[in-house]
């Protein structure tokens, strides 16, 4: 008799997937400077997006509670289980697309990530793992503070490192050179 899955092993599964489809099409597995930090703090680098951690992660916590709210209003009679599961499928297609060539090549040419090469398939998991916290997060938090949490990561990476989620999305489809000259003068 074949068990049902469950939406832990596919959450599972997912990421394997994904990380050794990146490892297939040539992504490095960690920073080619041979080592793994916890944290990476600095953006114009050829280590940005290459570690576990960096400027960067709050977006992907940010991806987890728009997740949540999204499928809570299209699929809140599904499992919370299987809703992460979808979301990890979505994050993970975007982490693929994120990494293509014509991706990389597109935030090359403009945007001010001149020294982006794709991330690492170790900052990709990780990436990956902050959309599940924020996910969680979600699930546990009230609305409100959900909001907050989004607002202070945008406004905080927005003043700190002049760049974010809603930055990097605007940069990335409609590029603005007012916004990219403000970037670039960190």
């Amino acid at each position: 008799m074949i068990r049902r899955l469950s939406p832990t092993v596919v959450v599972v599964g997912i990421i394997l997937l994904t990380a050794a489809y990146l490892l297939l099409i040539g992504r490095e597995p960690i920073c080619k400077c041979g080592y793994i930090s916890l944290w990476h703090g600095e953006v114009v680098s050829a280590e940005n997006s290459q570690h576990l951690t960096d400027w960067y992660t709050p977006s992907h916590i940010i991806h987890g509670f728009l997740f949540f709210g999204a499928l809570w209003l299209v699929a809140r009679r599904m499992s919370l289980g299987w809703r992460l599961a979808i979301a990890t499928l979505v994050e993970c297609a975007w982490e693929i697309v994120e990494n293509s060539d014509a991706v990389i090549e597109r935030y090359r040419t403009v945007t001010i990530s001149l020294d982006y090469y794709g991330d690492s398939v170790i900052n990709t998991v990780f990436d990956v793992f902050a959309m599940i916290l924020g996910f969680w997060l979600a699930a546990k938090l009230p609305v409100w503070a959900t909001v907050a949490l989004i607002i202070l990561f945008e406004v905080g990476t927005m003043w700190i490192i002049r760049d974010g989620l809603a930055l990097n999305v605007l940069m990335l489809l409609y590029p603005l050179d007012w916004i990219a000259q403000w970037q670039a003068a960190r």
